[in-house]
C-alpha cells in the first residue's frame, strides 16, 4: 500500500505522543458506566418484539432501496413523524439518520450569507461542523453564561438589520451533562427578535415526566425555532429528528443536502424508533428508576468526599475532572480492573486540563454498583494524591 503523507503521518505520531491517539477497542466486559443506553432500551426484549411485528404488518425489507426523495421513502417514515410531532408536542418532525446528519443538514441548510449566530463554547462537533459549512457570521458565548451572550448580542447585531439571528445550546451538554437556563435565554431571544435552537440529545428519554425532553418539560416548545432530537442515546436506536414548523420541515426537504443525498434509515430502524417510543411512553418505571439512580449517585459523590473533582449535574452525565491525558487513562484503567467500565475523555476532545471521567448512569446500574464504584475512585484518589 501507498505510504501516508508526511505531513498526516507527523499529525498521528503527535497524538501518540502526547498520549491521545485514538483507537477502536474491542467491546469490554464489565459493569456500564459508560454507554448512552440510559434506559436499556437497546436490549429491550419487548421493543425487539413489537418491532417485528410492525415489519410484519408492512412487510419485509433489508434496506431502504434509496434516499427519502427517490425510492426511500418508506410508509413508517410518515408514521414515525406524525407519532414524534405528537409525543413532543410540535407542529411537525424530519427525520434524518443520525444526529450529526441533523445538526449538518441544518444549519448547513438554514444559516444564509448576512446571518448572525452565536453558539455555546461547548457545543457538540456536530454542531461546529454544521454552522462551518455555512456562510453566516459565527459567535461563540461563554458556556451557559447569558451575560456574556447578551454583550455579544448587543455588540454584535444590528436593529432594523435585515439579517436574522440564531442562538445555539443544547438541553444537556455532552461532556459536563449541565443545562442552560433556557428561560432566560429564551427572553433574550425574543428581545433580539431571534431564533432558538436546542440540540436534545442526552435530554431525550431522560428530562421530563416522560422523557420528552427539556424543552417540553419547561413547556418552551411554542417559542422554540428548531429541536433536535436524537434516537441513538436513551432510546436505544439509530437516527434523530429535526422538531418544528411545517415550514421548517418543508424548507429542510428542499435545502438540506444531508437529507437529499443520502441512502434513508432502513425501514426496520425505522420501526425499532416506533416501537421504543410507545415503549417509552407505557414504561414509567424504567424512567424513574433512572432518576432514582441519579439521585443516588450524586449522594455517593459527596459520601466519598469527591465533590470538588465532579462537574455540578442533575442528568444522567457525570463528569469527573482529572486533569491529563495520561492521568485519566491511569484511573480509567483502575475502574475497569475492579470490573468497571468508564471511559476516559482525553484532550483535543475536552480543552486541555479538563479532561474526565464521563460516567453515564443507567435505569440497569444496581445502587450497590453505583457505591462501590464511586468508593472504588474516591480510594483510588485518596492514595494518589
Amino acid at each position: 500500500m501507498k505510504k501516508l503523507p508526511l505531513k498526516l503521518d507527523k499529525r498521528l505520531q503527535k497524538r501518540k505522543e502526547e498520549d491521545s491517539f485514538r483507537e477502536l477497542l474491542s467491546f469490554s466486559k464489565g459493569v456500564d458506566f459508560f454507554s448512552n443506553d440510559y434506559l436499556g432500551f437497546c436490549h429491550s426484549e419487548i421493543i425487539a418484539e413489537n418491532t417485528v411485528k410492525i415489519m410484519k404488518e408492512y412487510g419485509t425489507f433489508n434496506g431502504s432501496t434509496g434516499s427519502r426523495l427517490l425510492s426511500g421513502n418508506h410508509p413508517l417514515f410518515k408514521k414515525l413523524e406524525n407519532q414524534l410531532a405528537s409525543f413532543h408536542n410540535s407542529q411537525a418532525a424530519l427525520i434524518f439518520n443520525s444526529g450529526y446528519d441533523a445538526n449538518v443538514g441544518f444549519f448547513s441548510a438554514i444559516l444564509q450569507k448576512e446571518d448572525v449566530v452565536f453558539y455555546d463554547a461547548y457545543s457538540h462537533a456536530s454542531i461546529r461542523d454544521g454552522l462551518n459549512m455555512s456562510l453566516a457570521k459565527k459567535y461563540k458565548f461563554y458556556h451557559n453564561d447569558l451575560e456574556d451572550l447578551q454583550n455579544k448580542l448587543e455588540r454584535l447585531t444590528s436593529k432594523g438589520d435585515s439579517s436574522e439571528i440564531y442562538i445555539v445550546t443544547e438541553s444537556v451538554f455532552s461532556m459536563d451533562g449541565d443545562s442552560p437556563d433556557l428561560k432566560s435565554m429564551l427572553d433574550i431571544t425574543e428581545n433580539y427578535n431571534a431564533h432558538l435552537i436546542i440540540d436534545e440529545a442526552h435530554a431525550t428519554g431522560v428530562i421530563g415526566d416522560k422523557g420528552e425532553g427539556l424543552v417540553q418539560h419547561l413547556k418552551l416548545e411554542k417559542r422554540v425555532f428548531a429541536r433536535i432530537h436524537t434516537f441513538g442515546k436513551a432510546i436505544g436506536c439509530h437516527g434523530a429528528a429535526i422538531l418544528g414548523s411545517t415550514a421548517l420541515k418543508e424548507y429542510l426537504i428542499n435545502f438540506s443536502r444531508s437529507l437529499i443525498y443520502t441512502t434513508a434509515l432502513p425501514p426496520h430502524t425505522v420501526a425499532t424508533v416506533i416501537a421504543a417510543y410507545r415503549y417509552l411512553e407505557s414504561d414509567q418505571a424504567t424512567l424513574s428508576k433512572l432518576k432514582k439512580n441519579i439521585e443516588h449517585f450524586k449522594a455517593e459523590i459527596i459520601k466519598n468526599e469527591l465533590q470538588n473533582l465532579f462537574v455540578n449535574s442533575d442528568s444522567a452525565i457525570q463528569a469527573c475532572i482529572i486533569s491529563g491525558n495520561t492521568n485519566v487513562k491511569k484511573v480509567a484503567s483502575e475502574l475497569h480492573n475492579k470490573g468497571f467500565n468508564v471511559k476516559p475523555i482525553l484532550s483535543p476532545t475536552v480543552p486541555q486540563g479538563s479532561e474526565r471521567l464521563r460516567f453515564c448512569i443507567h435505569s440497569y446500574n444496581s445502587p450497590e454498583e453505583i457505591s462501590e464504584v464511586l468508593k472504588v475512585l474516591g480510594n483510588f484518589v485518596a492514595n494518589n494524591q
